[in-house]
């Protein structure tokens, strides 16, 4: 991977170092151009600077007049530089003190000038003379040169020295041309192979391009085929897996190759290792095919099944098991369902209690149960799979048919069934009908019961006609019992609403008889009052105070039963109405033990309250206070004096409370528990009873509880105590609910009621009254 990263940088890199060498090359060159250009400009100036002081030294004591201008002049320059001395281009002139050229060498062309025509106007040369030193000036003719200009003593005249430039770069454009040219050839060349390295860049790139191409169709083939490339280098001892391979495993590549060891720890023990595969190819040079297990990354198993041959290496002479591994673990599952299956439908067809055979196509056995054998008496070893028809019946025996019933089977069909009866008295049903493939299957079935149910059915079809016929005689006797059973209904009607009436009777009289029952009591207990507070005077014996305490006790005992009956009275006529309000559990227990705390107190007995704080209840104040006062007149009544206990408790229960009475009186004897509650009832006899009382007030009680939607419950063991507790509603939102439904239930008949809503009698009553 590091090497094909750096052939990638490489590919773009060398073109870019080529280029930039070839610009070093080009810059280095023009300036090493410049630099010799400008050491010949500056040595042509020190050799004018020279030969010009040489020649004003030469000119210092020579006279320059009018008649040494000519061939004078010209032959001392001469003398003083010939020449073959002098520098190509390179010309000395004399000037006289008129700035007039008298001589030249070499000689200059045409007709004598001055200086300043030669230099040109405005010079600075000819304007400061020596003093400029060497310079480079623009002659007339436009030609660029270097100049020097010294005086001669004693104002005689000048003496000047010109070089063309071009004369003096003569030499270095001829070396420059040359460098250009070898510079010039090495660009080419370094050009040439920066474009064929580019070309076989290019073409090995797309060499790659092609290649991984191919490794992604390979590797897409491969992944579809659910199987991977494996390359094990022998020699080596490393293995290497196409991309396919990991994905099939689930394994995210790290490295290019596998080391032996890693491949060889995830091929499970059982199915033998690398290294026995190994030794078998070094041995040999056979082929392998191999299935084995490999361990995925979720720490499954998968079956793989390699094909290889070995593959000598043409580069390093040594081998490569080169080959592909396939995923067969489906078709490993496949065959161990079909293993299963196949399996399971030889035990079901051998569990199935009909003789069942199936051949195939070429009429030959496939499978077959022990009851076919047994009804053809073969034995496992007759009744091969694979065996033709003729061959294993030939070895069996034919079941002796008495008769055989067939059906109509239509032409061309694919099944039949017909039943037979054997000699032994067995029936058979044999259904035979054509597979998809052409054979056929046949099932033997044992209908001797069913054979014999229908025998049953036809004898019970005939005594089936004679109970039909005795049920139309009895149906004619039930139409006269249905007559009697309208009559006698009709009857309980009539009857039904006399006992309503004398009920209605009963309350009535129970109302008078309380209106009369009361208004002498009263009286008798208002005088026995009076008499036993001797309010008008003295009774004249200690005796009289205490019949008129009696008279006035047994008074007020007869109102309280009389209170009692019609109270029951009034709750058995359902004309008790209840106004539930939320009411504290502890107040409603407070006032009711104000009613027997005297008693309580005579009897020596102690009372032990234990409420919740702040408990309420959804309860008519009045029916709590009797159902509470009875209940507690009830414990103190039955628990004898001395040191007897009462214990009252109230817990809340869920969407109720719960209100306990518990006492260690006399308690109650299991077989009167059932009687308690009902009007009347008491545990002791007429004969055995030392308890005064009316039987109402436990009646009383639950009655109470059950009209708020409550129950009471006895628990009491005899000698020990009793128990007693009564469930009543708490007050919840579904509780208020449902009591505001019921009032304006009761309201709407009430209502009904006023306005003279009657009383429907059933049809046939009506109809006699």
């Amino acid at each position: 991977m590091r090497f094909v990263r750096a052939e990638t940088w490489l590919r773009f890199a060398l073109p870019a170092l080529f280029a930039t060498f070839l610009i070093c090359l080009a810059v280095v060159a023009t300036l090493l151009l410049q630099t010799q250009r400008e050491d010949v400009i500056r040595s042509a100036v020190t050799d004018v600077d020279a030969l010009t002081r040489l020649a004003a030294a030469a000119f210092s004591s020579v006279e320059i007049a009018d008649e040494v201008k000519g061939a004078e002049a010209h032959q001392t320059l001469r003398t003083l530089l010939p020449p073959g001395l002098l520098h190509a281009g390179r010309r000395i002139l004399l000037i006289a003190p008129d700035d007039s050229i008298v001589a030249a060498n070499p000689p200059l062309p045409g007709p004598r000038r001055t200086l300043t025509e030669h230099l040109g106007e405005m010079q600075a040369l000819s304007t400061l003379g020596e003093r400029a030193g060497v310079m480079t000036v623009t002659l007339a003719d436009g030609s660029t040169a270097v100049a020097a200009l010294r005086s001669l003593p004693g104002g005689r005249g000048q003496v000047a020295v010109l070089q063309p430039l071009e004369d003096i770069t003569a030499s270095w454009g001829l070396r420059a041309r040359n460098q250009a040219i070898l510079l010039g050839a090495a660009a080419l060349v370094i050009i040439g192979t920066g474009i064929a390295y580019a070309l076989q860049t290019n073409r090995a790139h797309a060499v790659d391009r092609v290649c991984e191409q191919i490794k992604q169709r390979l590797d897409t083939a491969l992944g579809r085929g659910r199987c991977g490339l494996w390359d094990w280098d022998i020699p080596r001892g490393r293995i290497y897996w196409s991309d396919s391979m990991y994905a099939l495993l689930g394994y995210h590549r790290e490295r290019e190759f596998l080391s032996f060891g890693d491949v060889n720890a995830l091929v499970h023990p059982d199915d033998g290792d690398l290294y026995s595969l190994a030794r078998h190819l070094a041995a040999s040079q056979s082929t392998v095919d191999h299935e084995f297990r490999v361990r995925g990354a979720t720490g499954n198993w998968v079956w793989m099944r390699m094909r290889a041959e070995i593959v000598p290496d043409t580069i390093d002479g040594g081998r490569h098991l080169v080959g592909i591994a396939l995923d067969v673990t489906e078709q490993r599952n496949l065959a161990e369902l079909n293993a299963t299956a196949d399996m399971r439908l030889r035990d079901a067809v051998e569990a199935i209690s009909e003789a069942f055979v199936l051949w195939d196509t070429g009429n030959r056995l496939v499978l077959c149960n022990s009851k076919f054998r047994h009804l053809h008496a073969l034995s496992p070893d007759d009744a091969i799979p694979g065996r033709r028809y003729a061959e294993i019946m030939g070895r069996g025996v034919l079941p002796p048919v008495r008769r055989e019933l067939r059906d109509l089977e239509p032409s061309g069909a694919t099944a039949r069934t017909f039943e037979a009866e054997l000699t032994d008295g067995r029936w058979l049903q044999i259904s035979e009908r054509r597979t998809k493939d052409g054979g056929y299957v046949s099932v033997g079935t044992d209908i001797t019961n069913l054979k014999r149910h229908q025998e049953q059915l036809v004898k019970s079809e005939g005594e089936l006609i004679e109970t039909v016929r005795d049920l139309k005689r009895s149906r004619r006797t039930l139409e006269l019992q249905t007559q009697q059973l309208a009559d006698l209904a009709e009857r309980y009607l009539d009857q039904k609403a006399q006992a309503e009436s004398a009920n209605q009777t009963k309350s009535e009289f129970l109302a008078n008889m309380s209106h009369e029952l009361r208004t002498p009591l009263n009286a008798i207990i208002g005088f026995a009052e009076l008499m036993e507070s001797e309010v008008y005077g003295s009774l004249g014996s200690p005796r009289y105070t205490d019949y008129c305490r009696d008279i006035r006790t047994s008074g007020d005992y007869l109102l309280s039963v009389i209170d009692d009956i019609l109270h029951m009275s009034r709750i058995e006529a359902h004309r008790v109405k209840l106004a539930p309000r939320e009411i504290p559990v502890a107040t409603a227990i407070e006032g009711a033990l104000k009613l027997v705390g005297e008693a309580a107190r005579a009897k020596s007995l102690s009372i032990h309250v234990d409420v919740v704080e702040a408990l309420p209840v959804l309860a008519d104040e009045r029916a709590l206070h009797q159902i509470l006062s009875n209940l507690l007149q009830n414990a103190v009544k039955f628990t004898p004096s001395g040191n007897g206990r009462i214990i009252v408790k109230a817990r809340p229960a869920g969407d109720s409370v719960h209100v306990f009475v518990e006492d260690t009186g006399i308690g109650i004897p299991k077989s009167a528990l059932r009687r308690l509650g009902a009007p009347f009832q008491q545990v002791e006899t007429n004969l055995t009873r030392s308890h005064k009382g009316s039987g109402l007030g436990l009646a009383i009680a639950r009655s109470m509880a059950e009209l708020h939607g409550g129950a009471l419950r006895i628990r009491s063991q005899e000698g020990l105590g009793t128990i007693v507790m009564v469930r009543l509603p708490a007050p919840t939102p579904e509780h208020r609910q449902a009591l505001s439904t019921e009032a304006a239930q009761e309201t709407v008949a009430s209502l009904r009621d006023a306005a003279g809503a009657t009383v429907r009698l059933p049809e046939r009553t009506a109809a006699r009254v």
